[in-house]
């Protein structure tokens, strides 16, 4: 694996996904297994009950800079500022909305938020960390 680090300019050229947030480890951060009113996560043995599951931010990017296009994805409570929320307060109102929609697909995103996503992202030039 290569350590070296640096920071990179580019525009994000598209979201990668629609599930932006995942139920996350405490200890090292992996995805969780909800199951059965439990969660267990598969790398550490991390175990507990699913209502006690932490979310976090995962955001998948296609980005270029002048010469290369990246795909690139940011974790974590960086992205706090451009959601408004913690990625546990917005995990809620993802529940609460789908089941006043009557969404079936609990981890489903409702698409204004989608929207709202590419929209904030889409054709604007950051600086990642890589």
């Amino acid at each position: 694996m290569n350590s070296v680090r640096g920071l990179l300019a580019a525009s994000v050229i598209s979201v990668q996904n629609s599930c932006f947030i995942y139920p996350a480890c405490q200890k090292c951060f992996s995805r969780l297994i909800l199951d059965s009113g439990r969660f267990s996560c598969l790398k550490c043995g991390c175990t507990g009950e699913a209502k006690d599951a932490s979310y976090r931010y995962r955001l998948s990017l296609k980005i270029a800079d002048t010469n290369d296009l990246f795909d690139i994805t940011v974790f974590g409570s960086c992205l706090d500022p451009f959601f408004g929320v913690t990625a546990e307060n917005l995990q809620r109102c993802i529940q609460d909305f789908n089941q006043l929609s009557g969404e079936t697909n609990i981890d489903a995103s409702p698409g204004v938020l989608v929207q709202a996503v590419e929209t904030c992202f889409i054709g604007k030039r950051f600086i990642f960390g890589v």
